[in-house]
């Protein structure tokens, strides 16, 4: 399997760059814009949706709590 890498780079040097760079190019590409969501997700929309979360659970009248209606 080595020999036959090794004979593919020295033959034709731009396919071997190919077979083996596009595949490690894309796995670094996936890995960065997997980083760069998660980054987005945790501090940008996690904080919005717990603000909110609070806003209406503070703010927020409760039924629950109210006076039962005078019959």
């Amino acid at each position: 399997m080595l020999a036959l890498l090794a004979r593919l780079f020295a033959l034709r040097p731009l396919l071997g760059a190919a077979v083996l760079g596009v595949p490690v190019l894309v796995l670094i590409a996936i890995g960065l814009s997997v980083l760069v969501v998660g980054k987005i997700l945790l501090f940008v929309v996690l904080p919005i949706a717990l603000v909110i979360w609070i806003y209406k659970r503070v703010l927020k009248p409760h039924d629950d709590l109210a006076a039962p209606p005078a019959e």
